[in-house]
């Protein structure tokens, strides 16, 4: 069968993270069209679960927290459907003690956080919207009637409305590479918007390994600052998996080296939460070079001047949370329909 070469549309929105998904449910209410490209071979963006053996681990973001009520109903909706639960109200901040609570519930998603994205996209789809994966976006470019993205494949997709929530300097470089200018203050706005690096092992384990309640400890400042055990979080019942983020400095510094030795030097941080005769089965490691903003834009998104429609948003927007991902994404996609004109 001959795939499409060109797709047109509304809205265009390049990825397809909890930014994404929730802007592309705007879209829908507001009867837009709209397709979701990503360069990702599933949805979810950092809403990401690995499997390893008869497990699964999270291996991008731990869990997320609501502070308003926008968010708060998207989330009583996915607990009311089975998706989202209270894992804790607390962690442990360096020690074997029981985690400290503080009352803010800490949700996590059954079966793993990318469950989300997938039961997001599949309601996407269902409605009628095209989401595009393992499609890589190599330049954007304005036209008269509004913006054309180029892929890697030779498709191209062309939409009167341009929404992008990639981390800013992936944006940047796309606009870049289609010699596409940016005001000057909004240029400046974007580049000032750095992330740091993260190093993520995964560690499939055989015999104890030792965590206070609920099986997550944070570690500020150490080689290794967040240790989950997700059988103990409830979406790995078949295998202990261990997931390990290495703090800013570590993932820095060692960013270079091969995986094998990234590994081993963070199993060697974890030895003294092992239990004599356990072992490491498997390990596996997982890069992520935008993980956290380091600074943000202190609005929800940013809207371009002087071009046709074009927004970015993202975690790096109003908070670096998953709230504040979705939050910037539902509030791009409101605007970018407010400025749209009618089809």
């Amino acid at each position: 069968m001959i795939q499409p070469s060109h797709f047109h549309t509304d809205v265009l929105i390049i990825g397809a993270g909890i930014a994404g998904l929730m802007a592309a449910n705007v879209c829908l209410r507001q009867r837009r069209r709209v397709i979701l490209v990503d360069k990702g071979r599933a949805v979810g963006g950092r809403l990401a679960t690995r499997r390893i053996g008869p497990g699964r681990a999270d291996h991008g973001a731990q869990f997320f927290t609501v502070r308003e009520d926008a968010f708060a109903a998207w989330v009583h909706r996915w607990q009311r459907q089975g998706l989202a639960y209270t894992w804790a109200h607390g962690w442990s901040h360096g020690s074997l003690h029981p985690s400290h609570a503080d009352g803010q519930p800490r949700y996590a998603v059954h079966e793993g956080m990318n469950t989300l994205a997938k039961h997001l996209a599949a309601d996407l789809q269902e409605a009628g919207v095209a989401i595009h994966t393992g499609v890589q976006i190599t330049a954007l470019r304005p036209r008269d009637d509004g913006w054309q993205a180029q892929s890697a494949d030779g498709v191209t997709f062309s939409a009167r409305g341009l929404l992008l929530t990639p981390p800013p300097p992936q944006s940047l470089a796309l606009l870049a590479a289609g010699q596409t200018t940016l005001a000057p203050a909004d240029q400046d706005a974007l580049a000032r918007i750095a992330y740091s690096t993260c190093l993520c092992g995964l560690f499939w384990i055989e015999g104890a390994f030792d965590l206070p309640e609920p099986g997550a400890l944070q570690l500020p400042g150490q080689t290794i600052a967040w240790i989950a055990d997700n059988q103990r979080k409830g979406i790995s019942p078949a295998a202990c998996l261990i997931t390990a983020q290495a703090g800013p400095e570590f993932s820095r510094d060692h960013w270079h080296r091969e995986d094998g030795e990234v590994l081993a030097l963070m199993q060697a941080s974890l030895r003294g939460f092992f239990d004599p005769g356990t072992r490491v089965r498997e390990s596996q490691l997982k890069r992520w070079r935008y993980s956290l903003p380091l600074t943000t834009h202190p609005q929800r998104f940013l809207a371009a001047q002087g071009l046709p429609p074009l927004l970015f948003a993202g975690d790096a927007f109003d908070g670096p949370r998953i709230e504040g991902a979705a939050l910037s994404g539902l509030a791009a996609a409101a605007h970018l329909g407010a400025i749209l004109s009618p089809a």
